[in-house]
């Protein structure tokens, strides 16, 4: 059980912070991963970042069965069953597991933070930020759903000159969105389908509140960058191709950019001990993504094919 801080300063369960991105956002980036997201989407890449709460990694292929683990908890809650290490229902992800782990076949995904820890942390990257123009990108998971977190952190960075972006899938109250549109320099905002009843299917929800937050921070003239994830056999058929062009069209958003389907979140969910539901799903042809980039392009939108 990870243990909330006595005072009163915001804080928030993280469980990553990667530096030296350049793909979320202008210049040298340093990433901020907040745990919790209310959408379920099949090709998630960051799985441990959906739940709330920290959560334990397992790779069975690092583990030497040496059973420090197991005598490392404090609950009994380990125990080898048929050539794994395996935890109970008494856990309570207290990471003695994992420390005890010299393999490094145990690993606790998320940890609770102070905003100023965080701030602290990324003020560490300052020098490539201003060489580059970079800043700091809060993703996750959702950083919507950690709000109170989120607002600390954006008003920490902006008292320190640092530039902000906010990666979020928009599934949040009206006026949670406008409030963070407020505050970031830039939003990437991750679209990942226009049809109603197919968003539903691949990630567990609808998206009318998901548009319509996403149309209202155009109106107020947010910086707005949307995001479309490729993924072959969910979103790249050609009425979604038709769909995105003439939602992006009437929405008169500025940059939009397409984010190719990979693989290399899928290890993450045998870890997780749960199932990929795309298994077999290739990234889609560059050919095709030129395609469709050229399409949105002959309709008016600024798209782009990410790195």
């Amino acid at each position: 059980m990870v243990a909330k801080p006595s005072h009163c300063e915001p804080s928030g369960i993280v469980f990553h912070i990667m530096r030296f991105c350049v793909h979320d956002g202008p210049g040298i980036r340093t990433a901020v991963f907040l745990k919790g997201c209310p959408l379920g989407c099949w090709w998630c890449h960051n799985p441990e970042g959906q739940n709330a709460v920290p959560e334990v990694l397992y790779s069975a292929e690092r583990c030497r069965l040496c059973g420090a683990c197991a005598a490392a908890c404090p609950r009994g809650a380990v125990g080898e069953r048929d050539g794994r290490m395996v935890v109970s229902g008494d856990c309570e992800v207290c990471g003695r597991c994992a420390e005890a782990c010299g393999a490094e076949a145990r690993v606790v995904a998320g940890r609770r933070m102070t905003a100023a820890e965080i701030v602290a942390e990324v003020e560490r990257d300052r020098v490539f930020f201003d060489e580059s123009g970079g800043g700091v990108t809060f993703t996750g998971g959702e950083p919507l759903e950690q709000p109170e977190l989120l607002e600390a952190l954006l008003e920490g960075c902006r008292a320190r000159g640092i530039h902000t972006a906010v990666e979020t899938c928009g599934a949040a109250p009206r006026e949670r969105v406008l409030a963070m549109g407020g505050m970031t320099d830039l939003i990437l905002y991750d679209v990942k389908g226009i049809d109603a009843a197919h968003h539903r299917e691949w990630t567990g929800a609808g998206n009318g509140n998901i548009l319509g937050n996403l149309e209202a921070l155009v109106r107020e003239g947010r910086a707005v960058a949307v995001r479309l994830p490729i993924v072959p056999g969910v979103n790249d058929g050609a009425e979604d191709v038709r769909a995105a062009c003439e939602y992006l069209a009437r929405l008169g958003a500025g940059r939009v950019e397409l984010v190719p389907y990979h693989t290399a979140g899928v290890a993450k969910y045998g870890r997780l001990g749960r199932g990929y539901r795309l298994e077999g799903t290739e990234a889609p042809a560059r050919a095709g993504l030129e395609e469709m980039a050229a399409r949105m392009r002959a309709a008016g939108i600024a798209a782009h094919i990410a790195r």
